[in-house]
């Protein structure tokens, strides 16, 4: 995982690249430019570009304008948008040490910016071991030197930690389940732990079999690899927050469907990344430790793979679930909820004040929405899903809701145990959410990132594979409610 160092500097050196980010083009007339190069750049701003460049030949000054487009979160994106437009172009100059300068009205936009830069530098190139400078594989730049009188070393500190939790998140969704069982998740959340400050505790297969978790045991039968349950913890001295808020993530590590087998063909090939959910609480517990944000979270991750060895469980099956609620399994593709159920029902112990579970949940979500939005659905108070809604704009990790009317509990019955894990082809999104809800006593989100978790072409500064959608708009979530 490459680290791009951003700090801040005192004042401009003179003969070294640098990005300017100007409000407006009368700024210009304070940097010392040549009358070509004026005119020049007076012709690039009578266009709709975004960024312009200077090119010394020893080095490079890169010009980037605020975006004119109405509302601060659109302004916001767009500058996210051109760092990652811009940084295909250092990549080919090979930058390796810029200067940035800070001419915006307020942090938020240069903020914006560095993040939208930073995370286009992600690479996973862990298993090219040949001609990695021709698959455009080497990061550039190594450092940042920030001169902003908006922007602080704290500011910087925070988006280094926020950038790095993403690429915890996107390392591990990228992983190949040959490296990445659930075993060797756990392990991850655990040294992830051990760096960011915060407690980390995994229940193996006995301890899973004693608190019987059936849900996640079924799921667990067709493969020869042991599941795990991972609990983090972030309790901060300061807490601000009297009851935990609990984080549940899915950690289905491969999901091949079972004996209810996915074609291969589009739909088992990036299976890798059906634990998602699990790797984003993981990484959000990490950017509120390594940050110290005064809020007590709670981190669960269930996690197995999904295979249809000899003794995988079968549709037909009836499950007793942790909470003694049995199941009927007429899909053993419907596995997440399986395991997400043990989980929720476990989160109790913890009398919440609020939970919110992340997961790859179904196709149905990604068919509504696409890479664009995550699907969010469930019990909790209208504030809460506002809050929610703000920092996904803020982020522009924007959460859809969907309905979660009563009605659709209806799909769910069984006729021969409490309930059946599918619902039907109709409102497959949201019975996945009722379904879930059934585990629950307490005020609950569902989060359906199923559609922009991973995605399978260049998607701006989200990258191509893992996103890491979810952390920062936790994140943000999180550190506005329990420091506002």
């Amino acid at each position: 995982m490459a680290k791009l160092n951003i700090v801040r500097a005192e004042q401009y050196e003179e003969g070294r690249s640098a990005i300017y980010l100007i409000e407006k083009k009368e700024y210009l007339s304070s940097i010392s430019l040549d009358k070509k190069e004026k005119a020049f750049l007076d012709m690039q701003l009578s266009t709709e570009k975004t960024w312009m460049m200077l090119n010394r030949y020893d080095y490079r000054l890169y010009f980037v304008l605020l975006p004119v487009e109405d509302g601060e979160e659109v302004k916001k994106e767009k500058l996210r948008e051109t760092a990652y437009s811009l940084s295909k172009v250092l990549k080919d100059q090979e930058e390796k040490d810029l200067q940035l300068i800070d001419n915006f009205p307020k942090a938020i936009f240069a903020f914006s910016f560095l993040e939208g830069f930073a995370l286009s530098f992600y690479q996973f190139d862990k298993y090219i071991t040949k001609n990695k400078k021709e698959k455009n594989n080497t990061v550039f730049p190594e450092k940042i030197r920030v001169i902003s009188g908006h922007l602080t070393t704290d500011h910087l500190n925070e988006l280094s930690v926020l950038v790095q939790a993403v690429y915890h998140a996107r390392d591990m969704v990228n992983e190949p389940v040959s490296s990445l069982n659930a075993v060797r998740l756990s392990t991850i959340f655990q040294k992830m732990g051990k760096e960011a400050g915060f407690r980390v505790e995994v229940f193996h297969k006995q301890k899973i079999e004693s608190l019987r978790m059936g849900g996640l045991l079924a799921v667990n039968k067709g493969s020869i690899d042991p599941p795990t349950f991972t609990v983090m913890e972030w309790n901060p001295e300061n807490a601000v927050n009297q009851h935990p808020v609990v984080l549940v993530g899915k950690g289905v590590v491969f999901d091949t469907g079972g004996l209810s087998l996915k074609p291969t063909k589009d739909s088992m090939d990036t299976m890798k990344s059906d634990m998602a959910g699990g790797a984003v609480v993981g990484a959000t517990l990490y950017a509120l430790a390594r940050n110290k944000v005064p809020c007590h979270v709670i981190g669960l991750v269930p996690a197995t793979d999904n295979r249809p060895d000899g003794n995988a469980y079968a549709p037909g099956d009836v499950i007793t679930m942790y909470d003694g609620t049995t199941v009927e399994v007429l899909n053993t593709d419907a596995e997440g909820r399986m395991i997400l159920a043990d989980a929720l029902a476990y989160a109790k112990h913890y009398k919440p004040e609020l939970v919110i579970e992340l997961s790859t949940l179904t196709g149905a979500a990604a068919v509504a929405i696409g890479k664009y939005g995550i699907v969010g659905m469930g019990t909790a108070p209208e504030k809460d899903f506002s809050a929610l809604g703000k920092s996904g704009e803020k982020v522009y990790e924007r959460v859809v809701r969907f309905p979660f009317w009563d009605e659709y509990k209806e799909l769910l019955k069984s006729d021969i145990a409490d309930m059946k894990n599918i619902g039907g082809r109709e409102a497959g999104a949201i019975t996945a959410g009722k379904f879930l809800e059934y585990f629950t006593d307490y005020p609950y989100i569902h989060l359906d990132i199923a559609g922009p978790a991973f995605v399978q072409s260049d998607n701006s500064w989200q990258g191509k594979g893992a996103t890491g959608v979810g952390v920062r708009l936790l994140y943000d979530f999180l550190n506005t409610r329990c420091r506002s």
